[in-house]
């Protein structure tokens, strides 16, 4: 999966302020409202299942993956992608704080599959992954992910 393809400048936000680890998910939800993946409700979602089930979308240093159960509200699989102006704590222990929110949406359980593993790839990367947190605008994120996308 081409994450730079999956990812059209509307579904990302560059230096986002955000006050707490709510507005730091709610940016990343208003990006996937904006490219039609889902509707408001999925932000609600995925806030709802962090208070629920604490903040296990940390899964890396730095990096929150903002998802929910696939729902009515997602209208079809996609992602967003928003870099936080100041990292945020989302009260893990071992990867606060966070810089990086994507948003996942999946209208399955296996719709995402392939692009958690590009994300993945990119995350084991210390180098990619600073690259990509100082891009300072949709494009620059684009542009850094397609010169990291494997050759087809």
């Amino acid at each position: 999966v081409d994450l730079a393809e999956q990812l059209p400048e509307e579904a990302i936000a560059t230096h986002v302020a955000a006050d707490d680890w709510r507005a730091a998910i709610r940016a990343a939800g208003e990006r996937l409202v904006a490219t039609g993946v889902t509707t408001d409700a999925y932000t609600d979602e995925m806030i709802a299942a962090v208070e629920e089930h604490g903040p296990y979308i940390v899964i890396a240093p730095g990096f929150a993956l903002a998802h929910s159960r696939p729902s009515p509200a997602v209208q079809r699989t996609g992602i967003s992608w928003v870099t936080l102006a100041e990292p945020v704590a989302f009260g893990s222990k071992t990867n606060d704080p966070v810089s990086l929110v994507v948003g996942l949406a999946a209208t399955d359980h296996d719709g995402h599959l392939e692009i958690m593993a590009a994300l993945a790839g990119i995350l084991a990367d210390d180098d990619a992954f600073a690259s990509l947190l100082a891009a300072d605008s949709p494009a620059a994120v684009r542009e850094r992910l397609a010169a990291l996308a494997p050759a087809a």
